[in-house]
């Protein structure tokens, strides 16, 4: 396959050195994790063993991943908590900043020396000694071209992996560059179930979703704020903690799609006063909105951590937003 980031050879390589010159590696995901985060760090996982290389995963939360994302190959051996092996190297996969690693933040920044970060949020400031921030569709787009420079082959699995990054990072491919569809046609021919696969993690959803999501979108919100319109979504605590991943992301998606509004923004409230925001625009570049919130992101998709009343969060973001 031709390079995916042909301009990045050498960025690739120097990464691909580090990985290859080790011979323990700790692969950590993002808290929370979604399908990339998992995807790469599982795919990654396995393609280093593939070449001989001891490589585990660790996410630092105490409780698991999300039921939908339960058939990507290797999940179900994930480790989670706050503790991670002395020895080895650290790669961070699809973690947008050190906060993004939880509980595992600490012992993670006491040894940067060991830490290879790898990503696709422009935002991310690198956090480690080596850093492999590449704009892209998804996380697993990188694994894939480092694949290449490990001399890593895939197998069916590594391609699922891969595939359930790339496909739901890229809202279905509706967003992204050519290069998505031609990752997607090699991941394709290991013999995926591509509409399995979706209908796993991103389509399907019970009656009680349905019916929370129905009052959480009644109560949706729209201000007219520097000639933009932005559309707000709240999603209580007791309503998130009843509702299934693919559910809180397919209200994500109807912010971004709504029609007349510029800006789509989903506050999902994690406990009393804390909200994880998530922003999404065609119009503006919300990571830098973001970006001016504390938290980072992509041009047309991004988030935050947001500290207060639903009236308090609200009034911020509208005071962050350009113009």
């Amino acid at each position: 396959m031709e390079s995916l980031f042909p301009g990045d050879a050498s960025r690739f390589e120097a990464v691909a050195k580090r990985l290859l010159d080790a011979r323990k590696v700790s692969v950590v995901a993002h808290i929370k994790p979604d399908a990339d985060a998992v995807g790469s760090a599982c795919g990654l996982a396995a393609g280093l063993r593939s070449i001989g290389i001891e490589a585990d995963v660790f996410i630092g939360q105490t409780y698991p991943h999300p039921g939908n994302l339960s058939t990507v190959p290797g999940v179900a051996a994930v480790t989670y908590g706050g503790t991670l092996p002395d020895d080895g190297l650290v790669v961070t996969v699809d973690c947008a900043s050190i906060d993004r690693t939880g509980l595992l933040a600490e012992p993670i920044a006491a040894n940067p020396g060991r830490v290879v970060v790898i990503d696709h949020h422009e935002t991310n400031p690198g956090f480690g000694a080596t850093n492999l921030i590449v704009d892209s569709e998804s996380t697993t787009t990188i694994i894939r071209e480092l694949f290449s420079h490990l001399g890593v082959v895939m197998d069916q699995d590594m391609a699922y992996c891969l595939y359930a990054g790339l496909v739901t990072d890229t809202g279905n491919f509706r967003w992204g560059t050519p290069r998505m569809h031609t990752l997607a046609a090699e991941l394709v021919s290991y013999g995926l179930d591509t509409r399995q696969i979706a209908l796993d993690l991103m389509d399907s959803m019970s009656a009680l979703d349905l019916r929370i999501m129905g009052s959480v979108l009644a109560d949706m919100q729209t201000y007219r704020e520097k000639g933009l319109t932005v559309s707000v979504i709240a999603v209580p605590a007791e309503s998130l903690a009843r509702m299934s991943q693919t559910a809180v992301e397919q209200i994500i998606d109807y912010a971004r799609a709504l029609q007349g509004s510029d800006v789509g923004v989903v506050f999902k409230q994690q406990a009393p006063r804390y909200w994880a925001a998530s922003l999404r625009s065609s119009v503006i570049d919300v990571s830098q909105v973001a970006k001016a919130l504390g938290g980072g992101g992509h041009v047309p998709a991004a988030g935050y951590s947001a500290y207060g009343t639903q009236d308090m969060i609200t009034r911020e973001l509208l005071a962050a937003l350009p113009g």
